[in-house]
């Protein structure tokens, strides 16, 4: 068995293709970046350090890597005849990931099983982008090629942190993990990978993650920020911020019970389950890592307007979720470009056309008010 990897960097490598040499597949890692490839093909083994509670050291073995930048028709080829295909590149790079395995699609065998491609992003449904760039790629060509492969949906997590100089190729990460696969586009032949697990509805599974370490792990990184913390296990240390945290976590879970159906129970289980992960003093993340792009963060349908609008629109609380809101227009990072943009439009514009233009909320939305309300409050602490 053979798995084309797109995305060779620290989640590449010690997350989906861990798993995917656990599984028995011949790794090929395919990137742009030519330092890290020659790295990792200057190496026979690499080793996946899990750092904390039950954590061991996993090797890696039997891998390769090519410049997609550079022998494209190389990726091509070893896509024609793989097993799976994934990606753990960001969503926005899928686009040009697709002319590579619509490439490697056009010289697969017909007769061949189909290529079993997902692509595990910290984005909902982004197989789906993946697949949809194909066919906007392929044209009119669609139609003969889609018999060739096979498109499921996933939900990964897994905190990697920022990795310390002179790592190499090794990866340090956190022993939590979880991969959930959509089992229904595979039918009776889903990929062998021991350490997914496969599901009949991806939604609630997706959500609960976004809505839960996304949203925890941000709101940790902007509370912890404004009273003075360095690190996420810093943040979490104290009780204060804490509680503030799972506050905002409870209001999502209340939304995904209501949404889903999700058992109280068991998400009070998974909130105290990521709480511990992010308390870990072993990863180094920082506040300042996991808070950039706060623009991005602070948009429709990411981690807090995207649940807290949902939350609204049901008459649920979210007054714990404008609260995570609040610290993370409080956010003020010189070094990250989204949080300078952030802070001029909050001394530029007026709190309305600050709120509108972040959120991207429909004008009228319950809401907006509230969130132009804590844009002012941010407004009146900078004059």
């Amino acid at each position: 068995m053979k798995a084309v990897h797109f995305g060779a960097g620290n989640i590449g490598r010690g997350f989906v293709g861990l798993l995917l040499h656990e599984a028995g597949y011949e790794l090929v890692f395919s990137d742009v970046a030519a330092p890290l490839v020659d790295a990792i093909n200057a190496h026979r083994s690499y080793t996946v350090h899990e750092v904390g509670e039950g954590g061991v050291d996993r090797v890696v073995t039997g891998f390769r890597a090519i410049n997609s930048a550079t022998h494209a028709e190389e990726v091509m080829e070893e896509i024609s005849t793989a097993n799976v295909v994934t990606t753990a590149v960001g969503p926005t790079i899928l686009r040009f990931v697709a002319p590579l395995v619509l490439g490697g699609l056009a010289l697969r065998d017909p007769a061949a099983p189909p290529l079993q491609v997902m692509a595990c992003e910290n984005a909902i449904n982004a197989t789906d982008l993946l697949a949809d760039e194909l066919r906007a790629e392929a044209g009119d060509a669609w139609d003969g090629l889609a018999s060739r492969a096979v498109f499921a949906n996933t939900a990964v997590d897994r905190i990697v942190p920022a990795q310390e100089p002179g790592e190499g190729v090794d990866v340090t990460v956190e022993p939590f993990y979880e991969w959930a696969i959509e089992r229904p586009p595979f039918g009776d032949e889903p990929p062998r990978i021991p350490g997914a697990h496969f599901v009949d509805d991806l939604a609630p599974y997706i959500e609960r993650k976004l809505f839960t370490v996304n949203t925890g792990h941000a709101a940790a990184a902007y509370f912890g920020a404004q009273a003075g913390a360095e690190r996420i296990s810093d943040a979490l240390a104290d009780d204060t911020i804490a509680a503030k945290v799972g506050a905002a976590l409870e209001e999502t879970s209340a939304l995904l019970t209501v949404k889903h159906g999700l058992d109280p129970a068991d998400l009070a289980a998974y909130r105290a389950t990521i709480l511990n992960r992010f308390r870990n003093p072993a990863l180094p993340d920082t506040v300042w890592r996991v808070g950039r792009q706060p623009l991005r963060k602070l948009s429709r349908n990411e981690r807090f307007v995207g649940p807290a609008a949902e939350a609204l629109e049901r008459g649920l609380r979210v007054s714990a979720l404008l609260a995570a809101m609040g610290a993370a227009l409080a956010f003020d990072d010189p070094e990250d470009p989204q949080s300078v943009d952030l802070q001029r439009m909050l001394r530029e514009q007026d709190a309305a056309s600050v709120a509108a233009e972040i959120t991207g909320l429909e004008p009228g939305h319950p809401l907006l008010a509230r969130v132009e309300a804590v844009v002012a409050e941010r407004q009146a602490e900078l004059a």
